[in-house]
């Protein structure tokens, strides 16, 4: 099966998992789990807007990093500028944060609050150079906007 059609996959059963569930946090940990298992990638997961810092949400894969500061790594490049970010080679990204030398491609993509400010963002690590493209960021985005729509008011 190829990308696009996993990715369809996944969409749909995401939107299905989290219908009518408006605890953050509980999504969050389904949705990560749901895109790690499917698509295989090495580190899913999410970094939470708490104080003014980005902190380590529900996660599936290896330790993390707890704590990133606003502009600082991919994460928090993503949060500043308020877009995907998706990084072919972690060591050409400039201040990188290295969680672990294994981690060498990687997106970010920022999930917005219904008054479009960003309230966490999603981290996809690979152990690959080069895994992440356009149809990576599209789905993701896609599901990054979901979280949206079932967020507690």
């Amino acid at each position: 099966m190829d990308k696009t059609e996993k990715y369809r996959i996944l969409t749909a059963q995401i939107r299905a998992l989290i219908d009518g569930e408006t605890d953050g946090v509980a999504v969050m940990a389904n949705v990560c789990a749901a895109i790690h298992e499917a698509m295989g990638f090495w580190w899913t997961g999410f970094y939470r807007v708490n104080d003014g810092e980005l902190v380590l949400g529900p996660f599936q894969g290896p330790v993390a990093c707890m704590h990133i500061g606003f502009g600082k790594g991919v994460c928090g490049t993503a949060w500043k500028e308020k877009r995907t970010i998706i990084v072919p080679d972690v060591e050409q990204f400039p201040g990188h944060i290295a969680c672990s030398s294994l981690s060498r491609s990687e997106i970010v993509v920022p999930v917005f609050s219904k008054d479009k400010e960003i309230v966490a963002v999603l981290d996809i690590d690979s152990k690959d150079l080069s895994t992440f493209d356009e149809t990576d960021r599209a789905y993701l985005e896609e599901i990054c906007r979901m979280l949206t729509i079932c967020q507690k008011r």
